[in-house]
């Protein structure tokens, strides 16, 4: 008797860059794993400083899935639906068009990695998987992490949008009712999830009536 055909893996690509933010990578990245989604993570070499600066982890390709775990808050056996890729590895899966991918959020994502996407630079895996989702169609968003924007960075974002990326800025809004730090991370994480269609529970949606933001901050914890 034959055995039924296992279904293809397909899973989201979260690439973490260096810029500030990393506690926006990982609301995605917990919010990924809840909704079921299966998830392939390159983290580039200038993002592990970054996560040791704002999270005091040592992002290690050797270790990677007990620094993962302690850097989401979670148990490493919870991480069965993450596969990692090193920055450095050129031969890795997604850097294949071939590759059944669903498509790339890059969050947060430098200036640096906005000009080398949007330019085709391919200087790293981030980059070069990041090509591969826009030559493919496939959905790719980048949550740009910076402020104030110069006129060359906004080239690039517009060159981007024209190639058909979602260009999201980590842009936290306030009508959700957010009051804590996590919150309004988690509304910009739920932003970025919202542009792929992938479903979350992360923030209170806008329904049309003034003051709500107001009367949530008031409920009780």
């Amino acid at each position: 008797m034959e055995k039924p055909e296992q279904p293809v893996r397909r899973p989201w690509i979260v690439g973490v860059s260096g810029a500030s933010g990393t506690p926006y990578a990982a609301s995605v990245i917990r919010a990924l794993l809840a909704a079921g989604e299966s998830v392939d993570l390159v983290v580039s070499r200038a993002a592990r400083l970054t996560i040791l600066d704002e999270t005091g982890i040592a992002f290690r390709d050797a270790h990677w899935r007990a620094d993962l775990a302690q850097w989401l808050g979670t148990a490493a056996d919870a991480l069965e639906d993450v596969r990692y890729w090193p920055a450095g590895d050129f031969a890795a899966g997604p850097s294949s068009g071939s590759y059944p991918a669903k498509g790339m959020l890059v969050v947060p994502a430098t200036t640096g990695a906005v000009a080398g996407i949007a330019l085709g630079l391919s200087k790293d895996l981030l980059q070069r998987v990041a090509s591969v989702t826009l030559k493919e169609r496939r959905p790719l968003v980048v949550c740009v992490r910076e402020a104030p924007l110069n006129g060359v960075t906004l080239k690039h974002l517009v060159e981007l949008d024209a190639q058909g990326a979602v260009v999201l800025p980590a842009s936290p809004g306030f009508y959700a009712g957010g009051s804590t730090v996590r919150e309004l991370v988690d509304f910009v994480a739920g932003r970025v999830l919202d542009a792929v269609g992938v479903p979350h529970t992360l923030y209170r949606r806008w329904e049309g009536e003034l003051g709500g933001a107001a009367r949530a901050a008031e409920r009780p914890a």
